[in-house]
């Protein structure tokens, strides 16, 4: 029985120095990040010299928009590598996290209600890496918003080599998220064509049906249906922003927040 007290006491000890250990080890990676966060509604880092000033201009008014009306900040940052930053070795998925928890992204309550909504879209250039990393609040909600995000809107343009673009469409992207709009698909140019066509033959039926029928034609009642369902559909996007301004949030980026690993990860 002695024996065994003394074991049981001896991996309790173990255990609590593995656990305290671990932490320290944690804590030490994180101070080793050597990144500098942004003014609190600045929300852009770009050490890799990425973005063009029109996007980047683009970027903190969408943002500063977003964290008054959602309270939850968009933070862009930009490496050469993650090595050169204190980094080598680690996953993008890693870096991201220990950075946006060193950094605080994102109050982490308001009043007492737990909040944690910061976003982190990490591009490090050299290791051809990208990441979205999210708060705890988002749980992992939207990481399947946030990859298709990363593929269609981000990744998709660093291909091509629009590096400031992709940064922008994926900001831009993020901030629909957060309010829970449609998010923007994936460029396909040659829809352009079936809707043209669409277009021209709505024309079409209009001239033919008014000069056939005039007032009392079709194209009167085909209009009258769309006008209703555009009024429709913008009385209910009105409605959905204007009950999620949640009255003006004045804080800046950072209060603590943390992340919860949800989000997304791309590479090209």
């Amino acid at each position: 029985m002695t024996l065994f007290k003394t074991s049981v006491k001896w991996s309790g000890l173990i255990f609590g120095l593995m656990v305290g250990l671990s932490s320290a080890a944690s804590a030490q990676l994180a101070e080793q990040i050597s990144l500098e966060k942004p003014g609190e509604r600045e929300f852009i880092l770009d050490t890799a010299g990425l973005i063009n000033e029109t996007d980047a201009a683009a970027i903190r008014t969408m943002a500063d928009k977003l964290l008054t009306d959602k309270a939850a900040p968009i933070i862009v940052v930009t490496i050469d590598s993650m090595a050169s930053h204190g980094g080598a070795g680690l996953r993008i998925e890693t870096f991201a996290r220990l950075l946006f928890d060193q950094w605080g992204i994102g109050p982490e309550k308001i009043a007492e209600t737990s909040w944690n909504y910061g976003m982190l879209l990490l591009v490090s250039k050299g290791d051809r890496k990208a990441r979205i990393e999210l708060g705890a609040g988002w749980r992992h909600d939207k990481d399947v918003a946030a990859q298709q995000i990363m593929d269609d809107l981000i990744v998709s343009r660093f291909r091509q080599g629009d590096f400031s673009g992709g940064i922008r469409a994926g900001a831009e992207a993020l901030d629909k998220l957060a309010r829970d709009l449609q998010l923007p698909t994936k460029p396909v140019p040659a829809s352009t064509y079936w809707i043209g066509a669409a277009m021209l033959g709505v024309v079409i039926f209009t001239v033919v049906s008014l000069i056939r029928r005039g007032s009392s034609g079709w194209a009167w009642l085909f209009w009258g249906a769309v006008f209703a369902i555009i009024g429709t559909i913008l009385y209910h996007l009105a409605s959905s922003r204007s009950s999620g301004s949640g009255g003006g949030y004045s804080g800046g980026s950072f209060g603590g927040g943390f992340s919860g690993g949800g989000g997304a990860s791309g590479s090209w």
